[in-house]
């Protein structure tokens, strides 16, 4: 006996109507790439609008070398490079491999500890701008190294140290410009401030 088939043509239409509507153009949302950082690196990554200020306060842009001393994820030079800053006047230290990795497309990157990369170029080398958000933890000595590499650089123009600090940090030479909501940082609750330090 012939056993029927299992699949076998209907006998009535294969097709469906079907009511077409229209949609606007869809709409691309920009997703940021999420930023991660290694809790042991004490990276406070500096949100883009205070970033932006502390660039402002370092004065107008010009053929100065610029000092990055903690560079990070590269917020404070994603802000200098905006404000017209050069990339080919600025060095970039970051001890972090993976982080230092990162800050190569925004010019050069010298993957150290800037504590001992400091003291080994100074009196070698002057930065008539520096712009930093230095660990927390040893914010002092980080100030201090920046300070020894703080000078005119061959310009008429003071030279100007910008950096995000605890709110109680202390230095004799330091103008308080604001003091930051305890919120600034998403990962941390932090009393900060932005001081500016200059070098007649």
């Amino acid at each position: 006996m012939k056993r029927p088939a299992i699949y076998s043509r209907p006998s009535k239409p294969l097709t469906i109507p079907v009511q077409r509507r229209s949609f606007g153009a869809v709409e691309l949302i920009e997703v940021s790439e999420p930023v991660t950082v290694d809790k042991f690196t004490e990276c406070h990554v500096t949100p883009s609008d205070v970033a932006a200020r502390m660039v402002e306060y370092l004065g107008p842009q010009g053929d100065y070398l610029t000092l990055e001393p903690s560079a990070g994820t590269g917020q404070l030079t994603r802000a200098l490079l905006a404000a017209g800053h050069s990339r080919y006047e600025l060095t970039q230290i970051e001890r972090h491999t993976p982080l230092a990795s990162g800050l190569h497309q925004f010019g050069p990157v010298i993957n150290r500890c800037f504590l001992e990369w400091a003291a080994e170029v100074t009196g070698r080398v002057e930065f008539p701008r520096i712009v930093m958000n230095p660990p927390f933890r040893e914010v002092r000595k980080h100030v201090a190294a920046a300070l020894t590499l703080l000078g005119r650089g061959g310009h008429s123009e003071p030279a100007r140290l910008v950096a995000l600090v605890p709110i109680t940090f202390s230095h004799p030479d330091a103008e308080t410009l604001e003091i930051l909501p305890v919120d600034t940082f998403t990962t941390a609750k932090v009393n900060t401030k932005i001081v500016r330090i200059t070098k007649p």
